[in-house]
């Protein structure tokens, strides 16, 4: 790792100005009514925000580009050679919070005002990155994986969101095609680092009092789309062992989740049933069909493989109890990544410089960071997420902490750029 060098200014993160940046942000997409944010990948306000953040990167004079799916980069340093990405994702997903994301695509650029603040001049090249698309509306991270060249011609083309929308034509309809991802990878060697500060989104941080974890591994993800399909019928004619109610094999299955992962699981394990949809959905009619998301997560490969097949089983065997047709399909696979030693002991290491303490920590949700460790050492940070909410209006992250973070990540890209 590089000796730590500093200009004769250290740089210090501008809380306001980072506050006031991560409030344009939020103009986009914002619900008076509800409190939530609405930029999901590839809708109006996903775009428009973009715009409005490449303008705010070359304001600062940063050589400012974009890639086939909308990726945003910043420049700061030399013009060739490696460089040192830092950053996060700008989209959120429904009525989302206010800083899943976008604030650490903000620290970036604030990051990099900061140091042309203090005249720091970096050897290597500072790149600010906001991601596209990283929430997973169509079933990946598209934009790392578009930048670490892990996307194929046959997961574009089956692609879609919950309601059906395809990939390609979300992205037709903003002017954008698809398949420019397959020819977007970085070249082997061009990035020699990537740090990215999140919310924890969990309440590990809050409860043991820690201001900053530095994150070891990140889990998996498995997205499996379900269906039962029953008979939809008169509620009140239709006797309790004669129904085919797709609502009861859903709630069977349910019922079987805490076991599941007690036999197969790990402290680390997650099965999430996320949104459902019943039909005819009609206060007097059995439900025909049921059609619910499962997520699976761990930090362990095999045992995230050993939790699909006992869902798998878990669902043939309530499908047969009530009576119906099932319909399983994977729409994507994360596999859970070891984040870089190396790098995960510097950070550790800047935090005590700074007095703060930090927890050594696994990340339960899926970041930029762990499909960005396939093509370079990679860093995630986490500063503690109030009463452990997200994906809600209700998230909230402290400044203090947020300073206490911007700070780490500003000493880090000081350190690596050097």
């Amino acid at each position: 790792m590089p000796v730590r060098t500093m200009s004769h200014t250290a740089p210090v993160i501008d809380i306001d100005r980072l506050r006031r940046l991560l409030d344009g942000v939020n103009v986009f997409g914002f619900n008076a009514v509800t409190g939530g944010y609405n930029r999901v990948g590839y809708s109006g306000e996903d775009m428009a925000v973009r715009d409005w953040f490449a303008r705010e990167m070359g304001s600062d004079g940063l050589q400012v580009s974009r890639d086939a799916v909308n990726n945003l980069f910043g420049r700061f340093g030399p013009e060739t050679g490696p460089c040192i990405m830092a950053g996060s994702h700008l989209d959120t997903v429904p009525e989302g919070g206010a800083f899943d994301g976008s604030l650490g695509a903000c620290v970036a650029l604030e990051c990099v005002r900061a140091l042309r603040a203090a005249g720091h001049v970096p050897k290597t090249a500072i790149v600010v990155a906001a991601t596209a698309e990283e929430e997973g509306r169509f079933g990946g991270m598209l934009g790392s994986q578009t930048i670490a060249g892990r996307v194929t011609r046959d997961w574009i083309e089956q692609a879609s969101d919950a309601d059906g929308v395809r990939l390609v034509d979300a992205m037709r309809d903003q002017g954008l095609d698809a398949f420019g991802a397959l020819d977007a990878g970085w070249a082997p060697g061009s990035i020699s680092a990537f740090l990215e500060l999140h919310i924890e989104q969990g309440p590990v941080l809050e409860h043991a009092e820690i201001p900053l974890g530095i994150a070891n591994a990140v889990s998996g993800v498995c997205f499996l789309q379900v269906r039962f399909d029953g008979v939809a019928n008169h509620s009140g004619t239709t006797p309790m062992e004669m129904r085919a109610d797709a609502f009861a094999g859903l709630a069977d299955f349910a019922g079987t989740i805490t076991d599941t992962i007690a036999i197969h699981g790990t402290e680390q394990s997650r099965i999430t049933i996320g949104k459902v949809e019943v039909h005819p959905n009609h206060a007097h009619t059995i439900p025909g069909a049921a059609e619910f998301s499962i997520i699976l997560r761990d930090t362990s490969e095999e045992v995230m493989l050993g939790l699909r097949d006992a869902v798998r089983t878990k669902l043939e065997t309530a499908a047969a109890r009530h009576g119906l047709a099932l319909s399983i399909e994977e729409k994507s696979w994360l596999s859970p990544v070891a984040l870089d030693a190396e790098l995960h002991a510097m950070l550790m290491e800047e935090a005590g410089t700074l007095g703060h303490a930090a927890l050594d920590m696994p990340s339960g949700a899926g970041h930029d960071a762990q499909t960005m460790q396939s093509v370079c050492p990679s860093g995630l940070v986490f500063i503690p997420s109030r009463n452990g909410i997200s994906h809600a209006p209700e998230e909230w992250s402290d400044w203090a902490d947020i300073e206490k973070g911007a700070q780490l990540m500003l000493n880090a890209l000081v350190r690596l750029s050097s």
